[in-house]
Parts: C-alpha cells; sequence; structure tokens
C-alpha cells in the first residue's frame, strides 16, 4: 500500500461537514453544530494572515464557525489539515514555489509554537523572527513573545 502524497490529503475530504456536537464533547466544546473543516479551507484562512501578524487556532477555528453557521471547529480535524497545508507548502517551496500558505504564522492559543508542522518548533521561531516577531525557547517549549 503506497502512502498518500500531501497534496493527495490537501484533496480530502473535499468538502466541510456540519454536524451536531456529540453529547460527549458538550461540556468542553459546547451545544450546536460542529463543523469539520477541509485542508482546503485552513489553507484558505491561513493565507489571509498577513506578513507581520500572527492568528491562533482558536481564532482560526472561530472564523471558520463563523463562515459556516457553526457554534465550533472541530479542533482535533484542524490541527490534522493545518499540518496537511503547512506540509504541502513546504513540498512546493521546495520545488520552487514562491507564494505558499503561510503555515509558520499560525500558533496555539497560549502562544505555544506548533511542533509538528514542517521543520518543527527552530523553522516556525525563524520564519515569524524574520517577519518581526519575537520569540522565546524555555526548555523545550518555543513560545510567541506577545508585548
Amino acid at each position: 500500500m503506497v502512502a498518500k502524497s500531501w497534496q493527495e490529503k490537501f484533496e480530502h475530504p473535499a468538502e466541510p461537514e456540519i454536524t451536531m456536537v456529540p453529547a460527549s464533547l458538550e461540556a468542553k466544546w459546547g451545544r450546536g453544530k460542529l463543523l469539520i473543516a477541509t485542508p482546503r479551507l485552513i489553507d484558505a484562512e491561513i493565507r489571509k494572515i498577513p506578513k507581520g501578524r500572527v492568528a491562533r487556532l482558536g481564532e482560526v477555528r472561530a472564523e471558520l464557525a463563523r463562515q459556516h453557521g457553526a457554534a465550533v471547529t472541530c479542533p482535533l480535524t484542524t490541527g490534522i489539515f493545518l499540518r496537511v497545508a503547512a506540509e504541502l507548502a513546504n513540498e512546493e517551496e521546495a520545488a520552487g514555489k514562491k507564494r505558499i500558505s503561510p503555515y509558520w504564522r499560525v500558533v496555539r492559543d497560549d502562544g505555544e509554537l506548533i511542533e509538528k508542522l514542517p521543520g518543527g518548533c527552530e523553522n516556525q521561531a525563524r520564519r515569524l523572527r524574520e517577519e518581526g516577531h519575537r520569540v522565546v525557547q524555555k526548555g523545550k517549549k518555543w513560545r510567541l513573545v506577545t508585548t
């Protein structure tokens, strides 16, 4: 069995899904409609983040939920699809493409960098610093410093 390429993973699922928040997760996520986004939707939202700015995962999820009339966007699939979009952007950059999705501009809600993105936190920190952000490392954790 051949593993799917990042491009193939980026294409599926092709359409977002709206369902109800499972009862078992209502205490954590709230009650209402749940958006299960797609890698393409996550990518499109990331591309809106201008150079010199960052977005927190929660902000990305909230905006996608708002756009689709949902109460919440699934945090699990958002993280997975962010990685898919980032890996595809990394491959495109390696192939010489100049305008790629700026995945490094997305951080966790607490400002922590995301280790599963291409090149790990070190790459994300480097790119953020190149755009004028201050990033610090404490132990194994990397964090965006906001003023």
